[in-house]
């Protein structure tokens, strides 16, 4: 009977945990869904990346539901319940091991190479009114740095090229006396690339950061919920077959 109570407290315990791990994730979600550093706007490739947050809002709000379950089903001692978390728990398993996977098979995929690729394609330059290059604008005017590597970025093969040929690079790229007032301090001497006018340095290590730190937290609680819910179900069926 004593061990019996104690399965029980761990099953509570286990599912709490899974619980406050949902609501982590929920966090997390609603964190990427508002979107604070447009990175998520600059990846237009990769579609499960512009919908993590959203995938991440599901994920979270259902955990902390199956939390509660796992909860009331332990406390009530109900087998169907018991049965249903299971079930439900192995679902999840499944498909956060294909997200912890995907996940790090995406993190690996955050490189300089993609990058320019999208800029050179997409990017349409300062006046675009469309959502991406908005964002370009807004991280190189604010980082003050220029496309992905640099200046050489906006060269005869980018799509930026083609529509200002006789424009090196945008005015984005250009140093400004304060980054919020967006004042270039000499766009002439901007676009002759004179030294102290123009932001030479690309934008790179700090979008490759953003978009790490998005996936490596994601993960990380991910892992975290996994091998809380492996004990959880193991638990669930100690329970299940105990229960009158």
């Amino acid at each position: 009977m004593g061990v019996l109570k104690l399965v029980t407290y761990m099953m509570f315990l286990f599912n709490v945990l899974i619980f406050i791990g949902g609501i982590c994730l929920l966090g997390v979600g609603i964190w990427l869904v508002t979107d604070p550093d447009g990175f998520q706007r600059i990846v237009t490739s990769n579609p499960l990346l512009s919908a993590g947050g959203y995938i991440l809002l599901i994920l979270g709000l259902a955990l902390s539901l199956l939390g509660f379950l796992g909860c009331f089903g332990a406390i009530r001692k109900n087998k169907p319940l018991l049965v249903m978390f299971f079930v439900l728990i192995l679902l999840f398993i499944i498909v956060e091991l294909i997200g912890v996977i995907l996940a790090l098979n995406y993190q690996k995929m955050v490189k300089q190479e993609h990058f320019l690729v999208e800029l050179q394609r997409f990017y349409k330059g300062d006046n675009a009114s469309e959502v991406f290059s908005q964002s370009w604008n807004t991280i190189m005017i604010a980082l003050s740095c220029c496309g992905i590597s640099g200046l050489n970025d906006f060269d005869n093969t980018s799509h930026f090229h083609e529509m200002y040929p006789f424009t090196p690079w945008p005015d984005a790229c250009c140093r400004r006396d304060d980054p919020v007032s967006g004042k270039i301090l000499d766009r002439e001497k901007c676009m002759q690339n004179t030294p102290g006018f123009t932001n030479n340095q690309g934008c790179f290590m700090t979008v490759s950061r953003g978009l790490k730190k998005y996936i490596s937290i994601s993960g990380a609680i991910c892992s975290g919920v996994l091998v809380t819910e492996v004990f959880a179900m193991f638990t669930a069926i100690c329970l299940y077959y105990n229960f009158d």
